[in-house]
């Protein structure tokens, strides 16, 4: 096995019960957290910066092995006086109207006929769009995941029932299967330490 482990993760994924599995199972082998632009994530599987990595679906999986772990509820970040926060739970009809911004790091790919396009440039990444919201400008839909590791305590958030849900996969080279991902993988899929792979 080797001294360490290589695991990516996008922004919003969550490993940290399969790395305390890992570091319980495996004390030889040291697992890095690697985090991962989603625009990156395939990038850096085929070019090998990573052993394995939490990614976000959809990506090109010619080359490479995909097991799909968990999809994400979207939901509607909006600014805490927003009428939005009166309600427990949205749809997109109640985004009429509503500015509607998407930023350069959009993972959903959301549109909503009768939302208001911004008369400004797309935020770079999803924190600037979520401080444009805690301004009071607009609204943005993201995987909850996102919206809690940016969470301010100026802005809300509403799952969105007909939002799209985003899923996050464990990903790896198809050709760089390894004994250390094969651990890992028997981790994520909950195989216990004595079972053996089947």
């Amino acid at each position: 096995m080797p001294t360490t482990f290589l695991l990516g993760a996008i922004p919003g994924a969550t490993p940290g019960k399969w790395i305390d599995t890992w570091k319980e199972r495996m004390p030889r082998t040291s697992l890095e957290l690697v985090a991962l632009a989603v625009a990156d994530q395939r990038r850096a599987l085929r070019d090998g910066e990573v052993d394995a990595a939490l990614v976000r679906l959809p990506i090109d999986k010619d080359g490479l092995h995909v097991i799909p772990l968990y999809d994400e509820v979207p939901v509607v970040v909006c600014a805490k006086e927003s009428h939005l926060t009166a309600a427990d739970e949205l749809d997109t009809a109640d985004l009429v109207g509503e500015v509607l911004i998407v930023p350069e790091d959009d993972v959903l790919g959301v549109r909503v006929p009768g939302a208001v396009e911004p008369r400004f440039a797309p935020p770079a990444d999803t924190a600037e769009a979520i401080a444009t919201v805690a301004a009071g400008v607009g609204v943005v839909v993201v995987p909850m995941s996102l919206a809690r590791l940016h969470q301010r305590k100026d802005v809300e958030y509403r799952p969105l029932l007909d939002g799209p849900a985003s899923t996050v996969a464990l990903a790896w080279a198809a050709d760089r299967t390894s004994p250390a991902v094969d651990a890992f993988v028997g981790i994520v899929r909950g195989r216990t330490a004595n079972s053996s792979r089947g």
